[in-house]
């Protein structure tokens, strides 16, 4: 990332200097670039240029913005390199987690939401029920909030940050990203894509800066879009509530893969160790902890354990280079070692990993944990690194009853090969996805919503919510032709009245008696 694009995104504030957010690459502890900071003061001033610019950006309409979307999707495919590196550099994935699973994803959501948007968003003609209303046209229209502010998470830069404004824009809104601390560069980095792009300036600013700054953002904009933890977003939903402003939280998740005596083990193997070690481990909808049926739980552990062995951990270079990064997050070290040593502490064991990794980087090794259970908090608190805890269960009805046993519901797996069982015992985990015989899929069919229960979230991303949730609905009723009085209103008379009883009986009073 050239300096001079950071400078361009940050200006100085008030004519003072700019505070500076030093990155730095988690995988060798190296700074790699120094990004002007946006102060608290500097919010308010921020939101305006964007709720200058956003009338101009709704009126181009959805074609125009359909243009601009396709050429930004044009624009990241001809830089995927170059937008892959920048996310390595600034969180230590494996090059495939940010090429597959970030540019690939954000290039799919520009294509989707260019071409979803004006049938989503599209006026509704409603059809209604009560003859009162008979003869007028009843119309919901989708109106565009004004400014969204999305505040990122660090170990998605640019799918759970962007990829959160693509439907935003879509839609005609003006957004506000306020990307994590610690993961800048990416945000920066499409901004100037953006610009080649010819989006209207101040359409999509990026704003940089302390957690403050995020909390600031949420007074000043139409709608926030929050990704992170369970702590962070009741608080950002307890100051929105001071202005009212809408909320979209996708928050902490405990996931549970739930492994049948007659599912395909090497299937349910290969997709346990990818889905927990993958990104590091560091995604909301990672597996966390695996309940296995007592029959296959030893030859499911055998299989685990000998992939987990041939795991590639160090410093990301290109692609196929490695298969675990580093820990994005240095506290975040701290939190999954803690888990590993309090499970190991109550009589878990580590037949791999179990420890902090070598080097000048932040990482932890992949690390298989067995003889767990509920009393370890390996097993009941997020721990958002790569660790793949196994617990054996008697039975499925063992199995659903522990995968409810949290506070989090954001997504769970069953692995069977009869899939109505699968898809029953689906429909009773308290999770908002649950996938048979896959885990994490589900997050490139945009078509389906995803959100979590409980204490994972509120509000969806993806399916028709997931554009709509950036609108303001406004009802339209329009009378063509009515009488000059109709016959509710004022002044009343006995016989008015009556007539009325009378029509409410015959519309109202024919239905079959309990």
């Amino acid at each position: 990332m050239a300096e001079t694009t950071t400078e361009q995104a940050a200006p100085e504030s008030n004519g003072q200097p700019a505070s500076r957010i030093e990155v730095t690459n988690p995988a060798t502890g190296e700074s790699i670039a120094s990004v002007p900071a946006l102060s608290v003061a500097d919010v308010a001033g921020v939101v305006a240029r964007a709720r200058a610019a956003q009338p101009a950006w709704e009126a181009v309409g959805f074609e125009g913005r359909r243009a601009i979307l396709r050429r930004a999707q044009k624009w990241l495919l001809d830089n995927s390199d170059r937008v892959a590196r920048t996310i390595v550099s600034e969180t230590g994935k494996a090059y495939e987690d940010a090429l597959i699973a970030e540019v690939a994803y954000a290039a799919g959501a520009l294509g989707y939401w260019a071409k979803r948007a004006p049938k989503l968003l599209a006026d509704e003609k409603i059809r209604t029920s009560s003859p009162l209303v008979l003869g007028r046209r009843l119309v919901v229209r989708y109106a565009p909030v004004g400014v969204v502010g999305v505040i990122g998470p660090w170990n998605y830069p640019l799918t759970n940050s962007f990829g959160d404004c693509i439907p935003a824009l879509a839609a005609g809104n003006a957004c506000v990203l306020k990307p994590a601390s610690l993961t800048p560069l990416t945000s920066l980095f499409i901004a100037e894509g953006l610009r080649e792009c010819e989006l209207p300036e101040d359409v999509f600013i990026v704003a940089p800066g302390s957690g403050d700054v995020g909390g600031e953002l949420v007074d000043h904009v139409d709608y926030v879009m929050f990704t992170g933890s369970t702590e962070v977003g009741r608080k950002v939903m307890e100051r929105a509530a001071k202005t009212l402003t809408p909320v979209g939280l996708e928050l902490g998740g405990k996931d549970p893969m739930l492994v049948l005596a007659d599912a395909d083990l090497e299937r349910a193997a290969n997709a346990a160790v990818h889905y927990s070690m993958q990104n590091g481990g560091q995604t909301c909808i990672s597996v966390e902890r695996v309940y296995v049926e007592a029959p296959v739980y030893d030859e499911f552990v055998s299989r685990v354990e000998g992939k987990m062995r041939g795991l590639r951990q160090g410093v990301p270079g290109g692609a196929g280079s490695i298969d675990v990064g580093a820990v994005t997050s240095p506290p975040q070290v701290d939190l999954i070692d803690d888990h590993v040593k309090d499970a190991l502490a109550k009589g878990a064991r580590a037949p791999v990993g179990g420890g902090r990794g070598g080097g000048p980087g932040d990482f932890y090794e992949p690390t298989l944990l067995l003889d767990v259970d509920h009393s370890m908090e390996v097993m009941t608190e997020e721990t958002f690194g790569p660790t793949l805890p196994v617990m054996k269960v008697r039975d499925a009805d063992e199995a659903v009853r522990l995968a409810n046993d949290s506070p989090y519901g954001l997504q769970a797996s069953v692995w069977t090969k009869d899939l109505a069982k699968g898809e029953r015992l689906a429909r009773m985990i308290e999770a908002g996805v649950v996938s048979v015989n896959d885990h994490q899929l589900n997050y490139v069919a945009l078509e389906l919503p995803m959100g979590g229960w409980k204490a994972s979230g509120l509000g969806s991303r993806h399916g028709a919510d997931g554009i709509r949730k950036y609108t303001k609905k406004q009802a339209l009723l329009v009378t063509r032709l009515a009488p000059k009085r109709d016959l509710h209103m004022l002044p009343y008379r006995e016989r008015t009245t009556k007539m009325v009883g009378r029509l409410l009986r015959f519309l109202y009073g024919r239905g079959k008696r309990e």
